[in-house]
């Protein structure tokens, strides 16, 4: 087995120490697990969340006719000097 020395921060220090005496294992046996635990991903919803609701307006029908509200405004033409 190798040997991997680092520096950790004073609150991650005591969270190994802590978690290590709650499980009763060294404080090496918490750090291997914490590396090798599976991770999992982030949900997608996660890393919108803050963000639903905050738009107040707009068509309720936004996504089955995005074509026509695109059309709309213009959206994609190339602007033309007046």
């Amino acid at each position: 087995m190798q040997t991997l020395v680092l520096r950790i921060p004073d609150e991650l220090a005591r969270e190994l120490q802590e978690e290590a005496e709650r499980l009763n294992l060294s404080k090496s046996e918490v750090a291997r697990r914490r590396l090798t635990a599976p991770t999992t991903p982030t949900a997608g919803f996660d890393l919108i969340a803050d963000l639903v609701g905050s738009v107040e307006t707009g068509p309720t029908d936004m996504s089955n006719r995005k074509k026509d509200y695109l059309k709309s405004t213009g959206y994609g033409k190339a602007k033309r000097d007046r």
